[in-house]
């Protein structure tokens, strides 16, 4: 597999199991290799003194505490279990993202590909060290992170026994001003960490992933949902079926464009050389023995002939027959190429 690329269903089923499974049906047809949902028990993941992120505020209002808003947005285990079996009638790969340690152990035992660890999880030492105890691989999000607060979670995980780790990077502002996306710190966490990179984007449009897998990301993680008019909290930054659609489409054509760094004739191309390229021609009617010089030969296409490359080796040279105007000019011991 080259790109994965990670459709982030997040809490944007609105806490409804039959709209959560609409969301795998879309994420299949969209062409993601994953559909990701979050799983956590709202009172061990927020206090009730807890207030919302200011975007949530302005998507949800500001009355009820995060807790309720995240009551409201949970599928409980059994929806989850069902979820899990869904997604593998459906031929696509079922990831969720555990918010508390209660929930890491429910969905280790679920079984999943890898973990996927949000960004406000990093710096979380003891939710670290449960999710390394499973030696699972680990596809871990970065924002609001500096470079040694990074590096401190990456040697944390290793230490405790984590699997192979992949690092995004990530602005966690909904939606991230282009301003600061800051795709560049991909190769700075590559450089830092010797470790793959990826980009989970939260930008309006598609774009920025595109540019992001052509800098090299193993994998792409974007939020979508069904209606970006629906009520919730992450829906306006959110790429409806269709847009995530054309961004998967777009991700692959630009991985299948980055090619294997060869600088050499590509197949496809090949067939234009002898119409696009240039060949040594008689300029004008030359006899047997006359010398070549510039003015009687030119270069002329087509390309299957004595290359211009070689045009100071002819000059000088006698001719070994007559040539007519815009004949290709040959040496018997040159051949034609």
């Amino acid at each position: 597999m080259g790109v994965k690329i990670i459709a982030e269903a997040g809490v944007n089923h609105n806490g409804s199991l039959k709209t959560a499974k609409q969301m795998v049906l879309a994420a299949k047809g969209a062409g993601a290799d994953y559909v990701k949902f979050q799983t956590f028990c709202p009172e061990k993941l927020v206090s009730k003194y807890a207030g919302k992120a200011e975007y949530q505020k302005q998507a949800t209002g500001a009355k009820e505490s995060q807790l309720e808003m995240l009551g409201r947005l949970a599928l409980s285990q059994e929806d989850f279990k069902e979820l899990k079996e869904y997604c593998s009638r459906q031929g696509i790969g079922f990831l969720s993202t555990p918010f508390d340690i209660e929930s890491i152990h429910f969905l280790d035992k679920l079984g999943m590909d890898f973990w996927k660890l949000p960004s406000g999880e990093l710096t979380n030492l003891p939710y670290l060290l449960e999710v390394a105890k499973t030696g699972k691989p680990v596809v871990m999000s970065t924002g609001m992170c500096r470079l040694e607060e990074v590096k401190a979670s990456v040697d944390a995980l290793q230490r405790a026994g984590a699997g192979e780790l992949t690092l995004l990077h990530c602005n966690t502002e909904y939606p991230t001003p282009m301003v600061d996306v800051n795709l560049r710190a991909m190769a700075a966490l590559h450089n830092a960490c010797s470790l793959p990179v990826g980009y989970s984007d939260h930008t309006l449009g598609i774009e920025i992933p595109i540019a992001a897998a052509a800098l090299g990301a193993s994998v792409i993680e974007k939020h979508f949902t069904l209606d970006r008019a629906m009520e919730g909290p992450d829906h306006r930054a959110s790429l409806e079926p269709e847009e995530l659609k054309a961004m998967a489409l777009a991700i692959r054509n630009v991985e299948l464009a980055l090619g294997s760094g060869e600088k050499e004739p590509s197949p496809s191309e090949k067939k234009n050389i002898t119409a696009a390229r240039k060949s040594i021609v008689a300029n004008c009617q030359i006899k047997k023995g006359e010398i070549f010089t510039e003015k009687n030969l030119a270069a002329k296409r087509p390309g299957n002939g004595i290359s211009p490359m070689r045009w100071f080796e002819l000059l000088g040279q006698a001719a070994e027959r007559d040539f007519e105007p815009d004949e290709l000019i040959t040496k018997k011991e040159w051949g034609r190429l």
